[in-house]
């Protein structure tokens, strides 16, 4: 079985080892090659370039990087019409993933696209190059499952592998004396993000809201958990996190969630993981005003951050855009940590979410595209 597959961020090279390793237990001799981080490639994944290159947040972000983008498509879509995989998988990054998905799709390829696009959120004309992208769309929340179906698009709903991990969740001793400098103070994590557009619009307010919560509470402590190298150096050697009483550590941000008391973090992948591990939150989300000004003209929703469409009512507090300040950041916190009834309801509403998504995701998903697969004539006999 030869299988193609591009991530382009963190959360989907999560996703995509989960997959990975799903398909290599029914495939023992599966090839895969794509676009893998470290996860994908510790699976065996063979990576055509770095994953980090595509990973840009926004529409200035992708202006400043869309020469290395193309390329790294092109060379992606050449790759894959040559080596004629028995399936092609895009997991998330639907900018990049959707174009190259018609391509392949028109060639004869079936493709699957994993992590629906928030198409019925915002930007909902883009369900018509979905339509002409994905032969498969598979799904992390059941709620799209019924979207798709709506629009006649083959989908299937898999929950999210973390759902049921985080059930079972631990933390080695060792680490845990890394992570809980003092074993009497709350942690609260920060998490500005894993793309440094993002993280040099929002890390500058969390650290100086840290130094206004240090001088309020005496019993608390600052945690960064950098998404790589490139962060952490950022971090601590251009806004000085140290001097804010913020210690920075590289990587480990679901261990550090789970052993914080509650969190402050950017909207979109890291939301959703707090939810699953119940964690009171503030969720922070900033964008070039351009982006904004689009963003208004095509939301259909008013909230942004995932678990707010997976709590009702809606549970946990946005900083968006002008709202995203050190005071509104300072003032949420501060209610979580002094207004205990707060803390454990937002607690209570949030336990609901991993068991509602909890499924056997890669059989489910290995399940769909084998039936994909097995659909398509072309690509039908070479799976065994």
């Amino acid at each position: 079985m030869k299988v193609g597959i591009v991530a382009g961020e963190k959360s989907g090279d999560y996703l995509g080892a989960e997959l990975v390793s799903a398909l290599k237990q029914r495939y023992p001799h599966a090839e895969f090659v794509g676009l893998a981080g470290p996860l994908m490639q510790a699976e065996g994944v063979r990576t055509l370039a770095e994953m980090d290159k595509i990973s840009i947040m926004g529409i200035m972000g992708a202006l400043k990087g869309l020469r290395d983008i193309l390329t790294i498509r092109r060379t992606i879509k050449q790759t894959m019409l040559t080596w004629r995989p028995d399936v092609f998988i895009g997991i998330d990054v639907p900018d990049f993933n959707l174009s190259l998905e018609i391509a392949l799709r028109e060639a004869g390829i079936p493709t699957v696209h994993y992590v629906s696009p928030t198409v019925w959120a915002w930007r909902g004309k883009r369900i018509h190059k979905i339509k002409r992208a994905a032969s498969l769309m598979l799904t992390l929340f059941p709620f799209e499952e019924t979207y798709y179906q709506k629009q006649s698009v083959r989908v299937k709903y898999v929950g999210h592998p973390l759902a049921e991990q985080v059930q079972s969740w631990t933390v080695s001793d060792a680490l845990k004396q890394q992570l809980l400098r003092a074993a009497d103070k709350k942690l609260i994590s920060l998490l500005p993000g894993s793309r440094m557009s993002e993280v040099s619009r929002l890390a500058p307010l969390m650290l100086a809201g840290a130094t206004e919560l240090a001088t309020r509470f005496t019993d608390i402590d600052f945690v960064i958990p950098a998404a790589n190298p490139k962060i952490a150096r950022y971090l601590i050697e251009d806004l000085g996190a140290d001097s804010h009483g913020v210690r920075v550590i590289e990587g480990h941000s679901r261990d550090i969630l789970y052993l914080s008391h509650l969190t402050v973090l950017a909207s979109g992948t890291a939301a959703l993981e707090a939810g699953l591990f119940a964690k009171p939150m503030v969720v922070m989300y900033k964008v070039a005003k351009i982006e904004e000004w689009y963003a208004a003209r095509s939301m259909t929703v008013s909230h942004f951050s995932m678990p707010n469409h997976l709590t009702n009512p809606p549970a946990v507090p946005e900083l968006i855009q002008s709202n995203a300040t050190v005071e509104s950041l300072v003032a949420e916190v501060t209610s979580l940590l002094t207004d205990q009834h707060r803390y454990q309801k937002m607690q209570r509403a949030l336990s609901a979410i991993a068991p509602a998504l909890n499924e056997h995701s890669g059989e489910l998903a290995c399940d769909a595209i084998e039936a994909l697969i097995q659909d398509t004539p072309q690509a039908g006999n070479t799976v065994c």
